[in-house]
């Protein structure tokens, strides 16, 4: 797998890939009464939102909307990150997956 600059330049704290999460679910989801696949974190400011498998897309539209472009899946025993910038996938040494808040 393929390293970005925008992936590489996000710091890991305590095992934890940028900033932690802020909710267990996706949080646009929740508000609208919907349901998800799979699940993603923005690394930039932890928001929680759904696959593109899923209905909403929430996650890429977090990213479009926001600019925030790094996303960590927030799916138990996966620990990948994905730039939507440079449609790169990789996972960085010492970030696990933290499904908790």
């Amino acid at each position: 797998m393929d390293q970005c600059s925008h992936i590489s330049s996000v710091p890991v704290q305590d095992g934890v890939l940028g900033t932690p999460p802020t909710t267990q679910g996706c949080g646009r989801c929740e508000e609208i009464g919907s349901t998800w696949l799979h699940l993603r974190r923005c690394v930039e400011c932890g928001a929680v939102g759904c696959c593109d498998d899923s209905p909403n897309k929430h996650a890429s539209a977090h990213a479009r909307e926001r600019g925030h472009v790094v996303m960590q899946s927030f799916e138990p025993g996966e620990d990948w990150v994905y730039c939507f910038t440079d449609d790169v996938t990789t996972e960085v040494d010492g970030a696990e997956n933290s499904p908790s808040y």
